[in-house]
Protein backbone atom coordinates (compact mmCIF):
# COMPACT_ATOMS: atom_id res chain seq x y z
CA UNK A 1 0.00 0.00 0.00
CA UNK A 2 1.25 3.68 -0.72
CA UNK A 3 2.68 5.65 2.19
CA UNK A 4 -0.30 7.77 3.27
CA UNK A 5 1.41 11.39 4.29
CA UNK A 6 0.40 15.01 5.34
CA UNK A 7 1.03 17.57 3.14
CA UNK A 8 0.00 21.25 2.35
CA UNK A 9 -1.91 22.18 -0.31
CA UNK A 10 -2.98 25.71 -0.69
CA UNK A 11 -2.68 26.63 2.94
CA UNK A 12 -4.40 23.49 4.25
CA UNK A 13 -3.58 20.02 4.68
CA UNK A 14 -3.49 17.30 2.44
CA UNK A 15 -2.84 13.35 2.00
CA UNK A 16 0.14 12.91 0.06
CA UNK A 17 1.39 9.91 -1.34
CA UNK A 18 3.50 8.02 -4.46
CA UNK A 19 2.18 5.35 -6.72
CA UNK A 20 3.16 4.63 -10.06
CA UNK A 21 5.99 7.28 -9.98
CA UNK A 22 3.53 9.72 -9.58
CA UNK A 23 2.94 11.85 -6.37
CA UNK A 24 -1.37 12.31 -5.21
CA UNK A 25 -2.45 14.86 -3.08
CA UNK A 26 -5.88 14.41 -1.34
CA UNK A 27 -6.90 17.76 0.28
CA UNK A 28 -8.42 17.04 3.81
CA UNK A 29 -10.05 20.71 3.71
CA UNK A 30 -8.69 21.54 7.21
CA UNK A 31 -5.44 23.84 8.12
CA UNK A 32 -6.09 22.03 11.79
CA UNK A 33 -3.11 19.92 12.97
CA UNK A 34 -5.32 17.73 15.05
CA UNK A 35 -8.16 17.49 12.97
CA UNK A 36 -6.16 16.96 9.76
CA UNK A 37 -4.37 13.93 11.80
CA UNK A 38 -7.81 12.24 12.50
CA UNK A 39 -8.57 12.49 8.62
CA UNK A 40 -5.54 11.01 7.39
CA UNK A 41 -6.26 8.18 9.53
CA UNK A 42 -10.03 8.03 8.62
CA UNK A 43 -8.04 8.13 5.00
CA UNK A 44 -5.69 5.44 5.79
CA UNK A 45 -8.82 3.21 6.99
CA UNK A 46 -10.72 3.61 3.87
CA UNK A 47 -7.80 3.04 1.45
CA UNK A 48 -6.72 0.15 2.99
CA UNK A 49 -10.10 -1.28 3.02
CA UNK A 50 -10.18 -4.20 0.46
CA UNK A 51 -12.64 -3.44 -2.33
CA UNK A 52 -16.04 -4.43 -2.71
CA UNK A 53 -17.02 -7.86 -3.62
CA UNK A 54 -20.05 -7.58 -6.02
CA UNK A 55 -22.85 -10.54 -6.38
CA UNK A 56 -21.58 -10.16 -10.26
CA UNK A 57 -17.96 -10.57 -9.50
CA UNK A 58 -18.71 -13.68 -7.57
CA UNK A 59 -20.88 -14.82 -10.37
CA UNK A 60 -18.60 -14.59 -12.84
CA UNK A 61 -15.76 -16.21 -10.81
CA UNK A 62 -18.42 -19.31 -10.28
CA UNK A 63 -18.88 -19.60 -14.04
CA UNK A 64 -15.24 -19.51 -14.46
CA UNK A 65 -14.35 -22.36 -11.85
CA UNK A 66 -17.38 -24.40 -12.91
CA UNK A 67 -17.23 -23.51 -16.80
CA UNK A 68 -17.51 -27.30 -17.50
CA UNK A 69 -20.52 -28.03 -16.06
CA UNK A 70 -23.95 -28.17 -17.86
CA UNK A 71 -25.73 -25.74 -15.69
CA UNK A 72 -23.11 -23.04 -16.62
CA UNK A 73 -24.98 -22.28 -20.03
CA UNK A 74 -28.21 -22.16 -18.30
CA UNK A 75 -26.72 -19.52 -15.48
CA UNK A 76 -26.32 -17.44 -18.48
CA UNK A 77 -30.08 -16.51 -18.88
CA UNK A 78 -30.28 -17.08 -15.26
CA UNK A 79 -28.72 -14.01 -14.79
CA UNK A 80 -30.11 -11.89 -17.09
CA UNK A 81 -33.19 -11.77 -14.62
CA UNK A 82 -31.32 -11.23 -12.02
CA UNK A 83 -29.03 -8.48 -12.79
CA UNK A 84 -30.96 -5.71 -12.48
CA UNK A 85 -31.68 -5.98 -8.62
CA UNK A 86 -28.37 -7.96 -7.19
CA UNK A 87 -25.38 -7.48 -9.92
CA UNK A 88 -23.94 -4.46 -8.10
CA UNK A 89 -24.61 -5.18 -4.97
CA UNK A 90 -22.60 -6.86 -1.62
CA UNK A 91 -23.42 -10.00 -0.54
CA UNK A 92 -23.93 -7.63 2.98
CA UNK A 93 -26.27 -5.99 1.24
CA UNK A 94 -28.69 -8.57 0.29
CA UNK A 95 -31.50 -8.52 2.94
CA UNK A 96 -35.44 -9.64 3.33
CA UNK A 97 -36.85 -5.89 1.25
CA UNK A 98 -34.19 -6.33 -1.33
CA UNK A 99 -35.80 -9.96 -1.77
CA UNK A 100 -38.98 -9.17 -1.76
CA UNK A 101 -38.83 -6.38 -3.82
CA UNK A 102 -37.03 -8.52 -6.61
CA UNK A 103 -39.90 -11.17 -6.05
CA UNK A 104 -42.54 -8.31 -6.48
CA UNK A 105 -40.97 -6.91 -9.71
CA UNK A 106 -40.30 -10.37 -11.48
CA UNK A 107 -44.07 -11.22 -10.07
CA UNK A 108 -45.05 -7.93 -11.94
CA UNK A 109 -43.64 -8.82 -15.18
CA UNK A 110 -45.64 -12.15 -15.39
CA UNK A 111 -43.01 -14.49 -14.32
CA UNK A 112 -44.40 -17.30 -12.22
CA UNK A 113 -43.47 -18.16 -8.71
CA UNK A 114 -41.73 -21.53 -9.62
CA UNK A 115 -38.83 -19.53 -12.23
CA UNK A 116 -38.14 -17.20 -9.18
CA UNK A 117 -37.64 -19.59 -6.90
CA UNK A 118 -35.29 -21.69 -8.82
CA UNK A 119 -32.99 -18.36 -10.31
CA UNK A 120 -33.33 -17.49 -7.01
CA UNK A 121 -31.98 -20.44 -5.34
CA UNK A 122 -29.12 -20.28 -8.02
CA UNK A 123 -28.10 -17.31 -6.31
CA UNK A 124 -28.15 -18.82 -2.91
CA UNK A 125 -25.86 -21.12 -4.52
CA UNK A 126 -23.60 -18.90 -5.64
CA UNK A 127 -23.22 -17.53 -2.80
CA UNK A 128 -22.75 -20.33 -0.12
CA UNK A 129 -19.67 -21.51 -2.80
CA UNK A 130 -18.08 -18.04 -2.23
CA UNK A 131 -18.41 -18.67 1.35
CA UNK A 132 -16.60 -21.84 0.90
CA UNK A 133 -14.12 -20.68 -0.84
CA UNK A 134 -13.60 -18.08 1.70
CA UNK A 135 -14.24 -15.07 -0.74
CA UNK A 136 -17.45 -13.99 1.79
CA UNK A 137 -17.32 -14.45 5.42
CA UNK A 138 -20.59 -15.99 5.14
CA UNK A 139 -23.33 -16.05 2.85
CA UNK A 140 -26.38 -14.46 3.81
CA UNK A 141 -29.87 -15.58 3.28
CA UNK A 142 -31.89 -15.73 0.35
CA UNK A 143 -35.85 -14.94 0.73
CA UNK A 144 -37.39 -16.83 -2.28
CA UNK A 145 -40.81 -17.26 -2.93
CA UNK A 146 -42.56 -21.24 -1.74
CA UNK A 147 -41.32 -23.74 -4.25
CA UNK A 148 -44.38 -24.64 -6.29
CA UNK A 149 -46.52 -28.28 -5.55
CA UNK A 150 -45.11 -31.14 -8.34
CA UNK A 151 -46.49 -30.81 -11.65
CA UNK A 152 -49.91 -33.71 -12.01
CA UNK A 153 -50.29 -33.66 -15.35
CA UNK A 154 -49.29 -36.28 -17.40
CA UNK A 155 -50.29 -38.14 -20.66
CA UNK A 156 -53.18 -40.73 -21.52
CA UNK A 157 -51.82 -43.61 -23.84
CA UNK A 158 -53.99 -42.20 -26.40
CA UNK A 159 -52.86 -38.44 -25.46
CA UNK A 160 -49.12 -39.49 -25.75
CA UNK A 161 -49.93 -41.28 -29.53
CA UNK A 162 -51.58 -37.94 -30.71
CA UNK A 163 -48.94 -35.92 -29.38
CA UNK A 164 -45.98 -38.08 -31.53
CA UNK A 165 -48.73 -37.90 -34.58
CA UNK A 166 -48.44 -34.11 -34.08
CA UNK A 167 -44.81 -33.69 -34.86
CA UNK A 168 -44.52 -31.72 -37.42
CA UNK A 169 -40.74 -32.47 -38.19
CA UNK A 170 -39.14 -35.51 -37.81
CA UNK A 171 -36.59 -34.78 -35.21
CA UNK A 172 -39.27 -33.44 -33.04
CA UNK A 173 -41.03 -36.93 -33.49
CA UNK A 174 -37.78 -38.62 -32.30
CA UNK A 175 -37.17 -36.39 -29.36
CA UNK A 176 -40.59 -37.02 -28.15
CA UNK A 177 -40.15 -40.83 -28.47
CA UNK A 178 -36.89 -40.86 -27.01
CA UNK A 179 -38.64 -38.84 -23.68
CA UNK A 180 -41.33 -41.56 -23.38
CA UNK A 181 -39.38 -44.32 -23.87
CA UNK A 182 -36.37 -43.72 -21.47
CA UNK A 183 -38.12 -41.50 -19.34
CA UNK A 184 -35.60 -38.66 -19.83
CA UNK A 185 -34.96 -35.47 -19.18
CA UNK A 186 -35.17 -33.15 -22.61
CA UNK A 187 -31.39 -32.32 -21.91
CA UNK A 188 -30.44 -35.82 -21.69
CA UNK A 189 -31.95 -36.44 -24.63
CA UNK A 190 -31.01 -33.81 -27.28
CA UNK A 191 -27.56 -34.50 -25.83
CA UNK A 192 -27.53 -38.21 -26.73
CA UNK A 193 -25.08 -39.68 -29.20
CA UNK A 194 -25.08 -42.43 -31.53
CA UNK A 195 -21.99 -44.21 -29.64
CA UNK A 196 -23.96 -44.58 -26.76
CA UNK A 197 -27.02 -46.40 -28.50
CA UNK A 198 -26.19 -49.90 -28.43
CA UNK A 199 -28.91 -51.74 -30.38
CA UNK A 200 -27.50 -55.11 -30.51
CA UNK A 201 -27.66 -55.19 -26.52
CA UNK A 202 -30.74 -53.05 -26.83
CA UNK A 203 -29.47 -50.07 -24.23
CA UNK A 204 -29.27 -46.35 -24.20
CA UNK A 205 -26.75 -45.29 -22.44
CA UNK A 206 -28.02 -41.78 -21.26
CA UNK A 207 -24.95 -40.60 -18.91
CA UNK A 208 -21.93 -39.22 -21.13
CA UNK A 209 -19.63 -40.66 -18.53
CA UNK A 210 -17.44 -37.33 -18.64
CA UNK A 211 -17.51 -37.19 -14.78
CA UNK A 212 -19.35 -33.82 -15.20
CA UNK A 213 -22.22 -35.71 -12.47
CA UNK A 214 -25.52 -34.58 -14.44
CA UNK A 215 -28.37 -35.90 -12.72
CA UNK A 216 -31.20 -38.62 -14.10
CA UNK A 217 -29.17 -40.28 -16.65
CA UNK A 218 -29.79 -44.03 -16.38
CA UNK A 219 -28.79 -46.70 -18.67
CA UNK A 220 -32.24 -47.77 -19.86
CA UNK A 221 -33.28 -50.78 -22.25
CA UNK A 222 -34.64 -50.09 -26.08
CA UNK A 223 -38.45 -51.25 -26.12
CA UNK A 224 -40.08 -51.97 -29.65
CA UNK A 225 -41.16 -48.29 -30.49
CA UNK A 226 -37.97 -46.80 -29.75
CA UNK A 227 -35.89 -49.65 -31.55
CA UNK A 228 -38.28 -48.84 -34.56
CA UNK A 229 -37.20 -44.98 -34.73
CA UNK A 230 -34.29 -45.39 -33.74
CA UNK A 231 -33.62 -47.51 -36.65
CA UNK A 232 -35.11 -45.24 -38.98
CA UNK A 233 -33.55 -42.39 -37.64
CA UNK A 234 -30.02 -44.11 -38.16
CA UNK A 235 -30.48 -44.68 -42.04
CA UNK A 236 -30.38 -40.93 -42.02
CA UNK A 237 -28.04 -39.37 -39.85
CA UNK A 238 -25.40 -37.47 -40.81
CA UNK A 239 -24.18 -36.31 -37.33
CA UNK A 240 -22.94 -37.85 -34.37
CA UNK A 241 -25.80 -36.91 -32.31
CA UNK A 242 -29.38 -38.42 -32.27
CA UNK A 243 -31.86 -35.93 -32.47
CA UNK A 244 -30.32 -33.81 -35.45
CA UNK A 245 -31.15 -30.83 -38.23
CA UNK A 246 -29.40 -30.46 -40.72
CA UNK A 247 -26.33 -32.01 -39.28
CA UNK A 248 -26.13 -30.26 -36.25
CA UNK A 249 -27.65 -31.07 -32.50
CA UNK A 250 -30.59 -29.71 -31.55
CA UNK A 251 -30.57 -27.09 -28.58
CA UNK A 252 -33.62 -27.01 -28.20
CA UNK A 253 -36.99 -28.16 -29.48
CA UNK A 254 -39.48 -25.80 -27.21
CA UNK A 255 -41.28 -24.51 -30.58
CA UNK A 256 -41.42 -27.66 -32.64
CA UNK A 257 -42.95 -29.46 -29.45
CA UNK A 258 -45.60 -27.39 -28.59
CA UNK A 259 -46.96 -26.88 -32.19
CA UNK A 260 -47.16 -31.04 -31.37
CA UNK A 261 -48.84 -30.63 -28.48
CA UNK A 262 -51.15 -27.83 -30.18
CA UNK A 263 -52.01 -30.28 -33.22
CA UNK A 264 -52.72 -32.82 -30.58
CA UNK A 265 -55.22 -30.74 -28.94
CA UNK A 266 -53.38 -30.89 -25.70
CA UNK A 267 -52.60 -28.23 -23.37
CA UNK A 268 -50.70 -27.68 -20.28
CA UNK A 269 -48.06 -30.27 -21.53
CA UNK A 270 -44.30 -29.52 -21.94
CA UNK A 271 -40.85 -31.98 -22.71
CA UNK A 272 -40.66 -32.61 -18.55
CA UNK A 273 -44.21 -33.93 -18.66
CA UNK A 274 -43.48 -36.82 -20.37
CA UNK A 275 -40.75 -38.30 -17.60
CA UNK A 276 -43.55 -38.02 -15.43
CA UNK A 277 -45.79 -39.28 -17.36
CA UNK A 278 -43.27 -42.19 -17.74
CA UNK A 279 -42.92 -42.88 -13.98
CA UNK A 280 -46.73 -42.87 -13.58
CA UNK A 281 -47.31 -45.39 -16.03
CA UNK A 282 -44.46 -47.93 -14.21
CA UNK A 283 -45.82 -47.21 -10.86
CA UNK A 284 -49.92 -47.78 -12.31
CA UNK A 285 -48.75 -51.26 -13.56
CA UNK A 286 -47.24 -51.61 -9.81
CA UNK A 287 -43.65 -51.59 -10.80
CA UNK A 288 -41.64 -51.05 -7.39
CA UNK A 289 -40.31 -48.11 -6.64
CA UNK A 290 -36.11 -49.15 -6.06
CA UNK A 291 -36.92 -50.13 -10.14
CA UNK A 292 -38.91 -47.14 -11.07
CA UNK A 293 -36.29 -45.13 -9.65
CA UNK A 294 -33.23 -46.89 -11.61
CA UNK A 295 -35.37 -45.76 -14.65
CA UNK A 296 -35.25 -42.17 -13.48
CA UNK A 297 -32.02 -42.22 -13.04
CA UNK A 298 -32.44 -41.15 -9.35
CA UNK A 299 -29.64 -41.68 -6.76
CA UNK A 300 -32.80 -42.45 -3.54
CA UNK A 301 -35.59 -43.99 -4.11
CA UNK A 302 -37.41 -42.37 -1.61
CA UNK A 303 -37.41 -39.43 -3.82
CA UNK A 304 -38.95 -41.37 -6.12
CA UNK A 305 -41.55 -42.58 -3.71
CA UNK A 306 -42.43 -39.12 -2.31
CA UNK A 307 -43.72 -38.33 -6.11
CA UNK A 308 -44.91 -41.75 -7.58
CA UNK A 309 -46.18 -43.74 -4.66
CA UNK A 310 -49.68 -42.72 -4.62
CA UNK A 311 -50.10 -43.92 -8.39
CA UNK A 312 -49.20 -47.67 -7.38
CA UNK A 313 -52.31 -49.66 -7.23
CA UNK A 314 -51.61 -50.80 -4.17
CA UNK A 315 -50.54 -47.86 -2.32
CA UNK A 316 -51.21 -47.83 1.05
CA UNK A 317 -54.55 -50.77 0.40
CA UNK A 318 -53.21 -52.50 3.53
CA UNK A 319 -54.04 -49.21 5.38
CA UNK A 320 -57.11 -48.96 4.20
CA UNK A 321 -58.62 -52.48 4.59
CA UNK A 322 -57.35 -51.68 8.91
CA UNK A 323 -59.84 -49.04 8.81
CA UNK A 324 -62.73 -51.36 6.99
CA UNK A 325 -65.48 -52.37 9.45
CA UNK A 326 -67.36 -54.50 6.96
CA UNK A 327 -70.53 -54.29 5.75
CA UNK A 328 -72.46 -51.44 8.04
CA UNK A 329 -76.39 -51.80 7.75
CA UNK A 330 -78.46 -48.94 7.74
CA UNK A 331 -81.01 -47.90 10.55
CA UNK A 332 -83.87 -48.38 8.36
CA UNK A 333 -82.86 -52.14 7.47
CA UNK A 334 -82.12 -53.33 11.31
Amino acid sequence: MPDYKLGRLREKYCVTWWEDGKRHRHSLGTDDRESARAALSAFRREADRPAMITIEALWEAYCRENAAKPIVPVMAYEWRALTPDFAKLAPTDITYDVCTGHIARRRAGGVKDGTIHTQLGRLRMVLRWAEKRRLIDRAPHVDRPPAPPPRNRWLTRDEARRLIDGAEAHHIRLAIILMLATAARVSAVLELTWDRIDMERGIVVLDPGDGQGRKGRATVPINGMLRAALTEAAKASISDYVVEWGGRPVKSIKTGFRRAAANAGLTDVSPHVLRHTGAVWMAEKGTSMDRIAQYLGHSDSRITERVYARFAPDHLRDEADILDLGPIMSPQSR
